[in-house]
């Protein structure tokens, strides 16, 4: 479908105008592993779609049916991670040569990638508590409420995952920048 042209730019038109897209894709410093997230990141997505279901049916088995589940929030919360995209501060960025600009990322991934990976150490520790009991034995950290899911304990092993993933890409990123790969 095309958009409405003005009729001042009508007469100067000589092919039709394209709808511009924003394509999402990683970028090619980000290397293979990058792309791979990139794909994989749909999962999170669904995740949302299934926890506005979730929801919907909840509203409706509890106020028209007065009949409420157990489960409804915690799998909500359960399944409400989405994706996101690295946002910067382009202000002083934007105006700086290439060379300091490669330089900005090297330092700037270098800085991301010691954070994810300290915060991933972090998250280690509430992991080993939430996922083995003080004898050894495994065993997920429940929620405590009537419906007990081990969500708890679910979570905090991917939020683990997840930093641990994103302290590799971020390292991917610091070496492909200061190899100026494109």
């Amino acid at each position: 479908m095309r958009r409405p042209v003005p009729q001042q730019r009508r007469a100067k038109m000589t092919e039709p105008e394209e709808i511009v897209r924003e394509d999402h894709h990683a970028i090619p410093e980000a290397g293979a592993f990058g792309r791979w997230i990139d794909r994989v990141a749909i999962l999170p997505a669904l995740g949302l779609v299934a926890s506005m279901l979730i929801l919907i049916q909840e509203v409706i088995l509890r106020y028209v049916f007065n009949s409420p589940t157990i489960w409804a929030h915690e799998t909500t919360v359960f399944l409400c991670a989405s994706r996101d995209r690295h946002i910067r501060v382009v202000l002083i960025y934007d105006i700086l040569p290439p060379r300091i600009r490669r330089l900005f990322d090297i330092v700037i991934s270098t800085v991301c990638a010691l954070s994810a990976g300290a915060f991933a150490w972090a998250a280690w520790q509430m992991v080993k508590r939430a996922a083995w009991r003080p004898d050894g034995s495994f065993r997920l950290e429940t929620s405590g409420s009537a419906w007990n899911p081990p969500y708890p304990g679910i979570l905090k092993i991917l939020l683990m995952i997840a930093l641990a993933v994103m302290a590799v890409q971020f390292v991917i990123l610091a070496v492909n920048y200061a190899r100026a790969r494109r």
